[in-house]
């Protein structure tokens, strides 16, 4: 695993899911079904360290998990995240 902080090129269904990605040059196809990870609310953040005993901290769509593959068939597991604000990707991390 490798941590990345680098602006992508990701082209996403109507519904918001990657369909494939351009890094560093090279475009790859998501080659298996997008996995959403979860990451505490931003406007929760400041109660983020205080535990509570019912329920648990509220969760937004922190970025995706996929694989994509490329023209040559080498395939990489990446981490991408949307910055809604300036409506642009970022890839946080790939797996070799």
């Amino acid at each position: 695993m490798t941590d990345i902080d680098e602006a992508v090129a990701v082209w996403t269904t109507d519904d918001g899911v990657p369909t494939r990605l351009v890094w560093r040059s090279t475009r790859y196809r998501v080659s298996d079904t997008p996995t959403v990870w979860a990451a505490v609310c931003g406007w929760w953040r400041p109660f983020g360290e205080h535990c509570y005993a019912v329920g648990s901290l509220p969760r937004e769509i922190g970025g995706w998990r996929f694989q994509g593959t490329d023209e040559k068939g080498a395939a990489h597991v990446f981490d991408v995240r949307h910055d809604a604000d300036d409506r642009s990707w970022r890839l946080v991390r790939v797996f070799d």
